[in-house]
């Protein structure tokens, strides 16, 4: 049996001190991707003991199906890395926003101006 991964919005970010500065939506962003991966290892779990199944069974038109079936895992793992980077680049524009907005302070965009970056 697989534990899913849960979060509470109060204290999701208050591990690492940021907890007040980091608003609901950004919350449920985290907890809809951290979802979205989880559902993909699980599915992957499966393919995996399909897998196994396959191949220790040596029967010709199982070891065929195995083919298409490391494909899909193999994409799966690929979706979970960019969910991961996602998530990662997300985190990150959020503490800048974060810290932007405690400093009172703008981020210059490299064009000679200066730009505010905001989560969406």
């Amino acid at each position: 049996m697989s534990q899913k991964f849960q979060m509470e919005d109060d204290d999701i970010f208050s591990g690492i001190g940021i907890g007040a500065q980091v608003d609901g939506k950004v919350v449920q962003t985290f907890q809809k991707s951290f979802l979205q991966v989880q559902n993909i290892l699980d599915q992957n779990r499966l393919l995996i003991n399909e897998i196994n199944q396959n191949h220790e069974s040596k029967i010709p038109d199982h070891l065929t199906r195995n083919v298409g079936l490391i494909r899909e895992l193999n994409n799966n793992i690929r979706r979970v890395v960019d969910l991961y980077a996602d998530l990662s680049n997300s985190f990150a524009k959020t503490m800048e926003v974060s810290s932007e907005d405690s400093a009172g302070t703008t981020k210059s965009d490299g064009r000679g101006g200066q730009k505010r970056f905001k989560s969406s």
